[in-house]
């Protein structure tokens, strides 16, 4: 890993400057003591990054910066390439969150035998306008809503990866993927939990050398959070993730399946 991204990753862990803070009553309350997620800031140092993977340039790259080797999810790809082997080789993925197609261009090469792939990002508008501009093609599209995605696609599984700890209403999210849409999998990568039942709410501080910005986000109680799918999915298997924080936290996968 070259110096300059240590440096900065060590930064984003460091209790003193950047990492994980507070604990907050409301979402509006944390807004107050943050950015946000809109700056164009974060959108110009991702669109950067990945247009130099796009082009050969680099290798991989995870929140705006760039590494030398893939940090591949093996449960992720796992799970992909189980749904198409499920569909005769055909595989809809719709990643919520999904940034300009970070997770996309760290799995397409093990996805290359896969006779039709398509792969469909949710994001904000800002991200949607770019995402059309510089990286759409074939098999890679973009949408601001799941609605408007399902009139074009239909999806075999939703893709949550760092995203759900990032959202102002999560747990009515959850539910709403569960009981208003048809997912056969819910695949959850990266997703952070705390050992109390109920959720915390920080402020995520940026080192400056990765891009300038603070957000809101959640840990969430992790037998809390898991009630949500008992009743309609099944757990097929759960995964430790690699994310090192300053707040006493562990991040987690989860496979699910919908029953019947």
């Amino acid at each position: 890993m070259p110096p300059f991204i240590w440096k900065a990753l060590k930064k984003l862990n460091s209790p003193e400057e950047y990492g994980f803070f507070g604990n907050y009553s409301s979402w509006q309350a944390a807004l107050k003591d943050s950015d946000g997620y809109s700056s164009d800031v974060i959108l110009e140092k991702v669109k950067n990054s990945l247009l130099q993977v796009k082009e050969g340039k680099a290798i991989y790259e995870r929140d705006s910066v760039l590494f030398d080797t893939i940090q591949y999810s093996f449960p992720v790809l796992a799970t992909l390439l189980r749904v198409a082997l499920e569909n005769e080789a055909k595989l809809s993925v719709l990643d919520f969150g999904g940034s300009l197609g970070s997770s996309y261009f760290q799995c397409r090469d093990f996805l290359a035998g896969v006779k039709k792939l398509r792969w469909s990002i949710v994001e904000q508008p800002n991200f949607v306008k770019y995402g059309q501009k510089y990286f759409q093609d074939n098999q890679l599209k973009f949408y601001e809503n799941i609605d408007a995605c399902l009139e074009c696609e239909q999806p075999d599984v939703i893709l949550l990866s760092s995203v759900i700890q990032y959202l102002e209403k999560p747990h009515e999210f959850i539910e709403n993927i569960i009981n208003k849409y048809n997912f056969s999998y819910v695949l959850i990568d990266r997703l952070a939990l705390i050992e109390d039942y109920d959720d915390r709410l920080a402020i995520q501080k940026v080192s400056p050398e990765i891009y300038n910005a603070s957000y809101p986000s959640w840990f969430f109680g992790e037998s809390k959070f898991l009630k949500h799918f008992q009743e309609k999915y099944e757990l097929i298997f759960e995964f430790q993730g690699t994310d090192k924080v300053n707040i006493l936290s562990k991040f987690k996968g989860f496979i699910f399946k919908k029953k019947g």
